[in-house]
């Protein structure tokens, strides 16, 4: 009986417990990233005139940079501003999905489909080291 109880104690116990993250993987979005997000893609959305039609050319060759990539580039161009102007009228508030989110698709699982949280850098720019680390030379 003693176990029994103490069973009955612990199960309503744990039932009420609440569980709390201190740091959940939604807080990395927040409104000032809308905002920023929002004013980075009105500022920059332009680049994609620029970078589509150099990034088809270096998968599909010339014919594709030349005829291809400027379209690609001037529709994500106008996706780009209407996705800014709505996050910069928007910021206050969770709209996508109850989140803070970015509205369109990721590029992660879309690979030539979808579109980076921010516009793409202008220049030669990069985050990758080029330079050997000589140790103990």
């Amino acid at each position: 009986m003693k176990a029994l109880l103490s069973l009955a104690l612990v199960s309503l116990l744990s039932a009420t417990a609440l569980a709390d993250i201190q740091d959940p993987p939604s807080n990395d979005y927040g409104p000032t990233r809308k905002l920023s997000r929002g004013i980075a893609n009105v500022a920059w959305g332009w680049t994609e005139l620029w970078i589509n039609p150099a990034v088809i050319n270096e998968r599909e060759g010339n014919v594709a940079a030349y005829t291809y990539g400027p379209v690609k580039g001037v529709g994500r161009f106008f996706f780009r501003m209407g996705a800014g102007v709505w996050e910069i009228v928007s910021f206050p508030f969770a709209t996508n999905k109850g989140t803070y989110q970015p509205p369109y698709r990721s590029n992660i699982p879309w690979i030539h489909g979808g579109y980076e949280e921010f516009p793409p850098e202008l220049g030669f720019e990069s985050r990758y080291r080029y330079t050997r680390c000589y140790h103990g030379w």
